[in-house]
Order: C-alpha cells, then sequence, then structure tokens
C-alpha cells in the first residue's frame, strides 16, 4: 500500500512572516517598528565635523536633540501601543508624536542617543511618555537594531513596558518612607531604634537552663544586667536625641553610651529585663539618664517591640521625654510642704509627724531643745521686718550646721524652733546645745551689726514617758532662760514711753 501524501504546506518563509505578524500584534507590550537610518546619516555627519563628545555637542544646542528626534520614523505600532497611549489608530498617533514625547523625557533621550553613538545594538532606558489624553506614562524602553540592519538602522524594534504602576507604588513607597523619616527625625521627643535580639537569646539562654524566678536569678547573678546592656545594639536616633543629651552627632553619642547609662539606670534595666522575662513587651516607666555634661536627666520612657519582630526582638522603639523640670518642681513643692521657706529648716507639719513617729518608734531617750529668738519683736519695730527675717534666716542657718542627722531642727512658730534628738540622753543633748552656742558665736563673728541671741530649753523624754510633757519642759526651761536673758540685757525704752519736751 501506498501512504498518501500530505498536502503541501505553506512555505518556510510565509510561515516565519505570518508567526512575526501574529507576534508582533498581539504582544503584551507596546511594540514600534522604526527606521533609524536617517538618525544614523546625522551622526555620521557630526563626526565627519569633528564631533567626539556627543554629550557636549548636545548640551552645546538643545536643538540637535529635537533634530535627532525628528530622524526617528514609526513604520508600525501594535495593538497595545495603541491601547497605552489612548489612540485610535497609528496615523492619529503618528500626527501626535508631540504629545506623547515631551517635558521629562529630554534628559531620557539624551541617555539613549549616547547608547547608540557609542555602538550599543541593545539600549535599555527607563524613561517617561505620555498617552494622548495627557496621562502621564512610566515605561522601560528596549531599543534593538534588527539583526542585518547594523549597518543601516533602517529596521528598529522598540518594545515599552508600562512601569506606570509599579513607579507609582515605588514613588508612594519612598515618600512614605521619606514621610515616615521625617516624623522621626523631627519628632520633639527623644526615640531610639534599637535591637534587643541578643538580649532576647541571653533569656531564652537563662530560661532553658531550667531557671523559674527570674528575680532571684538576677539578686544571685547581678552581672547578668551588665551583660544584657552591653549585647543592646542602637540601631539609630532622632535629632531630638542629640539635643536632649548634648551630643554634637551620632557617633558621639554612640561612642559615650556608657556616660548616659548608668548608676540609677542599672535598677530600672532590671525592672525592664524581669518585665520581658514576664512576656511584657510594651512598657513605661520613668528612668534617670545622664547628659554628656554629667547633668542627670529624668525621663519618661516608652518602651516596645515592634509586633512583626516579637520572634526576633530586633527592632524596638524607645521613646524618652525629658520630665526634668517637672521633677524639680515636684521636689520643690514636697520640700515646701515640710520646710520653713525663710529659714529652710523643717517646718511645723513635718515636725508634728516626726513627733508622733517617734513617740510609736523611737528610739528613747528622746532630747528636745525648745528655741526661742530673743529681740526679734524689738529688731521688726526698730528696723522694720526685714531685719527680723535676717535674723532668723541666720538662726536657720546655726541649727542647720549645728545639729547633725537623725537630730531635726524645725521652725514651729514665728521665732519658736524645736530641735528633736532622738537616742539623746541628757549629757548628748548638752554636748548638743553647747553645739549651737558655738556656732552662734561663729555666726554673730561673721555678720556685724545686731547680736543674734537664742534662748534654750532642754528635757529628755525616757522611754516610757511622754513627748508632749517633754516638749512643755523644754518650752518652760527656754521661758526661764529668756526671763535671764532680758535680766541681763533690759530693752531700751520705746521711743513712744518717752517723756514728751515741755
Amino acid at each position: 500500500m501506498t501512504p498518501s501524501r500530505l498536502p503541501p504546506g505553506p512555505t518556510p518563509h510565509h510561515t516565519a512572516d505570518a508567526d512575526f505578524e501574529t507576534i508582533f500584534e498581539l504582544a503584551p507590550v507596546s511594540l514600534w517598528l522604526e527606521d533609524f537610518s536617517a538618525l544614523r546619516a546625522l551622526f555620521e555627519r557630526w563626526r565627519t565635523e569633528g564631533v567626539t563628545d556627543l554629550a557636549a555637542h548636545l548640551a552645546a544646542d538643545p536643538e540637535r536633540i529635537a533634530a535627532c528626534m525628528r530622524c526617528l520614523r514609526v513604520l508600525r505600532v501594535n495593538q497595545r501601543t495603541l491601547t497605552l497611549f489612548r489612540a485610535p489608530d497609528q496615523m492619529t498617533l503618528c500626527e501626535r508624536l508631540g504629545e506623547v514625547f515631551r517635558d521629562d523625557m529630554r534628559d531620557n533621550v539624551v541617555r539613549e542617543l549616547l547608547a547608540l553613538w557609542h555602538g550599543a545594538s541593545l539600549v535599555e532606558n527607563q524613561t517617561v511618555n505620555y498617552a494622548l489624553d495627557g496621562q502621564r506614562l512610566d515605561v522601560l524602553v528596549r531599543i534593538r537594531i534588527l539583526p542585518g540592519h547594523e549597518h543601516t538602522w533602517d529596521r528598529v524594534l522598540v518594545s515599552l513596558e508600562d512601569m506606570t504602576a509599579r513607579v507609582r507604588a515605588e514613588s508612594n513607597l519612598s515618600a512614605s518612607e521619606r514621610y515616615a523619616r521625617d516624623l522621626f527625625e523631627r519628632s520633639p521627643v527623644s526615640l531610639w531604634v534599637e535591637d534587643f535580639s541578643a538580649v532576647k537569646t541571653l533569656l531564652d539562654e537563662v530560661r532553658a537552663s531550667g531557671i523559674d524566678d527570674f528575680t532571684v536569678f538576677l539578686k544571685v547573678h547581678p552581672e547578668f544586667i551588665d551583660r544584657c546592656l552591653q549585647e543592646i545594639r542602637v540601631i539609630d536616633v532622632n535629632r531630638q536625641t542629640l539635643t536632649l543629651f548634648g551630643a554634637s552627632d551620632k557617633a558621639t553619642l554612640l561612642a559615650r553610651l556608657h556616660e548616659i547609662f548608668r548608676d540609677e539606670m542599672r535598677e530600672s534595666f532590671a525592672e525592664q529585663l524581669r518585665d520581658l522575662w514576664a512576656g511584657h513587651y510594651t512598657q513605661e516607666r520613668e528612668v534617670v539618664n545622664y547628659s554628656l555634661k554629667g547633668d542627670p536627666l529624668h525621663l519618661h520612657m516608652q518602651f516596645a517591640i515592634l509586633e512583626d519582630r516579637l520572634q526576633r526582638w530586633d527592632l524596638v522603639l524607645v521613646s524618652l521625654v525629658d520630665i526634668t523640670a517637672r521633677k524639680k518642681a515636684e521636689a520643690y513643692l514636697e520640700y515646701l510642704g515640710k520646710h520653713d521657706v525663710l529659714t529652710r529648716l523643717r517646718n511645723r507639719a513635718f515636725f508634728n509627724e516626726e513627733l508622733a513617729r517617734l513617740a510609736r518608734k523611737g528610739p528613747f531617750p528622746v532630747a528636745v531643745l525648745a528655741i526661742d529668738v530673743n529681740g526679734l519683736k524689738l529688731a521688726n519695730d526698730e528696723l522694720g521686718h526685714g531685719a527680723g527675717d535676717a535674723l532668723l534666716r541666720r538662726a536657720g542657718e546655726v541649727l542647720t550646721k549645728a545639729v547633725d542627722p537623725p537630730g531635726v531642727a524645725a521652725r514651729i512658730g514665728g521665732d519658736e524652733f524645736v530641735v528633736l534628738l532622738p537616742g539623746c540622753d541628757e549629757a548628748a543633748a548638752h554636748d548638743v546645745q553647747a553645739q549651737i552656742q558655738q556656732v552662734l558665736e561663729l555666726n554673730n563673728q561673721f555678720y556685724p551689726g545686731r547680736t543674734l541671741s537664742l534662748s534654750m530649753g532642754l528635757a529628755v523624754c525616757p522611754a516610757g514617758g511622754s513627748l508632749e510633757a517633754a516638749l512643755q519642759a523644754a518650752d518652760r526651761a527656754m521661758y526661764g532662760d529668756k526671763v535671764r536673758f532680758y535680766e541681763q540685757h533690759p530693752p531700751a525704752r520705746r521711743r513712744s514711753d518717752a517723756p514728751c519736751r515741755p
């Protein structure tokens, strides 16, 4: 049996042409078949004229770029090109190429021309075109001189890949990153980005060793706190951080971190480690750091491991708000609540609390010194209250220097002072009284003019006795001393008591 013959098929050349037509037309990217032969001729003429630096030649006269563009002739475009550029047909697109290739495309065209000038047969470039409706198109251009046409450039295939969506996404991402960076850099609070991954490794190792009570572990191994401190890696800090700590730049700050995190910081970091051990990945507390000048900084710290880094702890955000001024104000208010502003001694409120505490807990015996400024009313009457206040301030100076802790000196009235001496018998109390008298004499030598004089009375409260009774006894003894003072130093008669002139 003779096999039947198949009908003859199309010739290979015809098949290749048909395939090219189909591929060209249905390609998912914009394809342009162009004739660059006029551009090649222009380049050859410029070379003949002695041009060696095309970039400088084009920069010298921008019209030369336009001349190059006019040399390019579009032979054909595919359907994807018409769709991309919103053109109804090829004729309309070619007639309106001036609307397609414009504005910020110029610099990108120069790069393409330079590549062709230097002999490249394949040129890639990202550039900008415009659709006929005015929409900006970011495109990746590939220019390929087709094989067999390298000497004429009369057949060049140009493909345009639409990158608009990706470029916009990248632009939005870049803008978002710049926005985040600006927020970070310009934040009014100190921000730190840190890596705690090594700290996590250390904690995991301790847990894996069978340790359950981490608090006890830290007491037994206090060096572990320092080891964790050394493993923290600072990734970045913002401008406010440099300002807050008085650092000229980030390198200086990072090189001197040991001057910032010291002393009180160690205990607060131990608390932070205990919280991390317990799974508290967001924390806030008040801490004390130090500026590079050595000044203490009271700070409100907020610490957070970013949620997507909880498995590694390699990205931690720490914010520090300077509350030093607030702390100073609070300390001053607390000081005012327990001190007399004029004399800087303890005030009556503190004295009453201390008296009640000593009555409950001792230690006994408790000696009491009642003290009064002699001649204060006369000083106020003759020289004004400013002079009287000066005497009171001096009395405060004397008692501050003469009474050592645990003794407490307090101003409980206008010119009335009390010294409480816990754990002092009568002999020790007399020593304190003598010390007050010695400091008083030195004070009078230092301040010329009106002499400061104090009347004093002493009493001792034994264990089981009444502090109130001792206070009254000391007060009576003080008044006895005051009577003796005025007997020895009778006050001058007031001017109003002098007889009138006849």
